[in-house]
């Protein structure tokens, strides 16, 4: 069985949010390509192929395949002012039934950090997945030293709830991460990380 989705456009003050296109290769490998050093840390290790093009045809393609059987959400963050590329953001691991959960991940260029357009795309995507998916839980990881995107998360509503052991690879090396969970029912406000 197929399902059959509408074309995805989430809005926010300043970005739209969008699935990827063809179109979108070469600003797309333009900005991975000068972000390496900025998002290598927190990143697993890239493909020796990972900036061709046909590498890039086949996330689009599975972009498309992931929304379109409900699994995911991948989105690239658009600036509408110029239409630039300034990161991506997914929705993976979409579990319907008594989970209604899912899994964000995040990625920003370097010359977009700390602007606030990932505060902007988190909170539109955590809107969607609650009000239109139907969604109760929303998770998200991080290494435990990349204040940045703990504080990001912090701020959007996400609470910390623990550590996770050797949770992926990044940078070739198994790394704990902390993880954080944003409630529907929970609208408090920020807490501590522990």
């Amino acid at each position: 069985m197929r399902l059959v989705r509408r074309k995805l456009r989430l809005e926010t003050e300043r970005l739209t949010l969008r699935l990827p296109v063809h179109g979108d290769f070469r600003n797309w490998a333009e900005l991975r390509g000068a972000s390496f050093e900025f998002l290598q840390p927190w990143e697993p290790s890239w493909a020796t192929d990972h900036l061709t093009r046909k590498a890039f045809t086949n996330r689009v393609y599975w972009a498309q395949r992931t929304y379109a059987q409900g699994r995911g959400v991948p989105l690239f963050l658009i600036r509408r002012k110029d239409q630039a590329l300034v990161g991506g953001i997914t929705l993976d691991n979409i579990r319907l039934g008594p989970a209604k959960a899912g899994t964000l991940g995040y990625w920003v260029g370097q010359d977009h950090a700390r602007l606030g357009y990932m505060h902007e795309a988190i909170t539109a995507v955590v809107h969607y997945a609650f009000a239109d998916l139907d969604l109760s839980r929303i998770e998200a990881a991080c290494l435990p030293e990349n204040a940045p995107s703990r504080g990001v998360l912090e701020k959007c509503g996400f609470k910390y709830e623990g550590v996770a052991q050797s949770y992926l690879q990044i940078n070739g090396r198994w790394r704990n991460h902390v993880l954080y969970a944003n409630l529907r029912s929970d609208r408090r406000g920020r807490t501590d990380a522990g």
